[in-house]
């Protein structure tokens, strides 16, 4: 666990529902804060900071050790420092100090204050990553297997199914994910419509490490990445995607539902 210098807080007697708990009905306070990310892991959160974010980037998720705990995760120059951030049902632990409430935690970030690690890394909390971003660009070399259609056991392989891996080329754009022979090539060699796309997991039934897998009606799609941290991305970005499209689905049937009733 990291040190920081931070000034003095104030224990506050209110009620813990006016602060910041994971209680029901108070999770939307902290769902307004711009750079709470909530249940990013903590190598999707690197992940983010080393590829886009800089210097004193930082950005605040849930922590897997405990309830109410936690991750301030900062970029360094190049590597991430995580911090712990303890809500104690009054007031937030960061550091040696406490805040009496989110407006006070928040408002010591808008200082830009200097966090120091046990490493003696010092840094400069200068650029608060937010949640919501421009769709990220994505152009990587990932490892593609199709092999199965959905539902299918492995008695029912598709004849033609290839039985080697093979890399494509990938590019994710709006509802489209398509793949390519190699990243020269004009011409995709396949379009998946992500609208029809239900899940998207890792998966552990293929004889390599870093595999995902694309749950369409007719086909699972499984990949492969380089490493961990990449599939942690994609699969973040992806079902990033899957919760967008679903949100507007859900708003148009909405739409649809309330031009359909007639209340008297």
């Amino acid at each position: 666990m990291g040190k920081a210098e931070l000034p003095e807080g104030k224990m506050s007697t209110r009620d813990p529902s006016d602060l910041w708990s994971r209680s029901h009905g108070d999770a939307q306070l902290l769902q307004d804060l711009g750079w709470y990310h909530g249940s990013l892991t903590r190598h999707a959160a690197e992940a983010l900071l080393l590829s886009n974010g800089c210097d004193g980037s930082y950005l605040l998720r849930d922590s897997n050790d405990a309830t109410r705990l936690y991750s301030l995760s900062v970029r360094a120059k190049d590597s991430v420092k995580h911090f712990h951030v303890e809500y104690t049902g009054y007031s937030f632990k960061f550091g040696f100090n406490e805040f009496a409430s989110l407006k006070d935690f928040v408002k010591h970030f808008a200082n830009q204050p200097l966090i120091g690690s046990e490493t003696g890394t010092l840094i400069v909390l200068k650029h608060p990553y937010p949640r919501e971003v421009e769709e990220p660009s994505i152009y990587e070399s990932v490892r593609v297997h199709t092999a199965m259609q959905t539902g299918r056991t492995e008695n029912d392989l598709v004849p033609t199914a290839p039985s080697t891996w093979k890399t494509r080329w990938f590019t994710l754009h709006r509802n489209e994910l398509k793949y390519f022979k190699d990243q020269m090539s004009p011409e995709p060699i396949r379009i998946l419509d992500l609208t029809e796309c239900s899940a998207v997991q890792f998966d552990y039934s293929q004889e390599r490490v870093n595999c995902f897998c694309l749950v369409f009606p007719f086909r699972t799609f499984y990949l492969c990445a380089k490493t961990g941290v990449e599939a942690d991305e994609w699969i973040k970005i992806l079902r990033w995607k899957l919760s967008q499209i679903r949100k507007q689905l859900n708003q148009r049937e909405g739409t649809i539902r309330s031009q359909s009733f007639i209340f008297k």
